[in-house]
């Protein structure tokens, strides 16, 4: 495998529309796995015999799984390679998902989760590194906008699915409802993605901790990985507390009905891509801010009481934390490649701090529902938008390697 002189895959080939579609159901199916149990916190909190604040762990141990996962998948991708690797994990969380609708029990159900997630891992630590490698560089900010809309569509596919089957079977239908889907888009994945043709691998030599602290020496990834990290804790908090608010009172929904807030990631899986085009143009400093102001927005419209309001509020959020994201997962890569560091480790640190935001935000957020309800969790989320937009500043003063 050489680099070569060929650019890259571009709009309007096969290739490009192969390796769009391949990794946008990776996505799909990583993202299934991952939140299926967040509809159904309330479901397992009465099937366990759990707290609210407990019944959190059926998402935060998988995406602690998970970022530990990318720290070993990332660096690996760049030895031996990023389709294999995917392959080879999406097919271990197909099974792992059967196993877990079928979990005797609330300990059996965390340690099945835990090995999911790390076999999870598998997708963002080497999406983003194989599509800047394997698509020209014009091109490549939209394809991860495509690849992020996938992760949205996936995280709504997996939560509408679970909200509505628990209605007919209870938590065990739901979530064999969410593997079934998983393992048709891990199939689909494996006839579609084109194999990698511009991989050059990273030669052996030094220790692991060595090459993953290479990554840590430019302050704008620095920065990146604070961003991944603090927007995932306000977004993840305010979806694993919003589940409880709706179906207590004043709403009282049912967990099909809640489920159906979800159908706000379309507007995050619209929102991805379009922020990657206008990044392309306006430049990524101007773009991650904005969309950062807009995420602040959406928490600040959930505070009010009326139900129009909340899901108002929701919606916002939605399209502001999947355009931010999008764009800065893009920026970390190409910053990466254009610096001379590895683009699988570089990626893989950002994935680590997303999901490491993932699992204290989304943990934090049961407590604070449970002790404060409602206007705590808008507190916390506020707060971490808020560090993020003051990183961005940080961003905003960094050296540009782009030529």
């Amino acid at each position: 495998m050489t680099t070569g002189e060929w650019p890259g895959h571009q709009v309007g080939e096969p290739g490009f529309r192969r390796a769009a579609t391949g990794v946008f159901l990776a996505g799909i199916a990583v993202f299934v796995s991952l939140y299926a149990p967040q509809a159904l916190l309330p479901e397992l909190t009465r099937a366990f015999g759990v707290s609210p604040a407990a019944s959190t762990l059926a998402i935060s141990v998988t995406t602690g799984a998970l970022a530990v996962g990318l720290l070993v998948l990332g660096p690996l991708s760049d030895r031996r390679g990023r389709t294999g690797i995917l392959h080879a994990n999406l097919a271990t969380s197909a099974v792992l998902a059967v196993l877990i609708a079928a979990a005797p029990s609330w300990e059996a159900l965390l340690v099945l989760r835990g090995l999911q997630g790390f076999a999870l891992a598998g997708l963002p630590a080497v999406a983003v590194a194989y599509l800047r490698e394997e698509l020209h560089p014009q091109v490549s900010s939209r394809a991860i906008g495509l690849y992020v809309s996938g992760t949205a569509i996936g995280g709504l596919s997996g939560r509408l699915v679970s909200g509505f089957l628990t209605e007919f079977g209870g938590w065990r239908t739901a979530l064999g409802g969410a593997a079934a889907l998983t393992v048709g888009c891990a199939v689909a994945v494996r006839l579609l993605l084109p194999p990698s043709r511009r991989f050059t691998r990273v030669p052996r030599g030094g220790r692991l901790l060595r090459q993953l602290g290479a990554a840590f020496t430019d302050r704008a990834l620095l920065a990146l990985y604070g961003v991944a990290a603090l927007l995932m804790a306000g977004f993840v908090a305010v979806y694993n507390a919003v589940t409880f608010r709706l179906e207590s009172e004043p709403y009282s929904l049912t967990p099909a009905l809640t489920g159906l807030v979800f159908l706000a990631y379309l507007l995050g899986s619209a929102s991805s891509p379009t922020a990657g085009w206008l990044a392309d143009r306006a430049g990524r400093r101007v773009v991650v801010p904005l969309c950062l102001v807009v995420m602040g927005a959406g928490i600040a419209l959930t505070l009010p009481s009326p139900l129009w309001c909340v899901i108002a509020g929701l919606c916002v959020l939605t399209v502001g934390f999947f355009a931010a994201h999008g764009v800065a997962n893009g920026w970390v890569a190409a910053r990466a490649q254009l610096g001379g560091r590895p683009v699988g480790q570089a990626a893989s640190l950002y994935s680590f701090w997303y999901y490491v935001g993932s699992s204290v935000g989304g943990t934090l957020a049961g407590r604070a529902w449970q002790d404060a309800g409602w206007p705590a969790v808008a507190l916390l989320a506020g707060g971490c938008t808020l560090a993020a937009l003051l990183l961005t500043a940080v961003l905003g003063r960094t050296r540009s390697l782009q030529p």
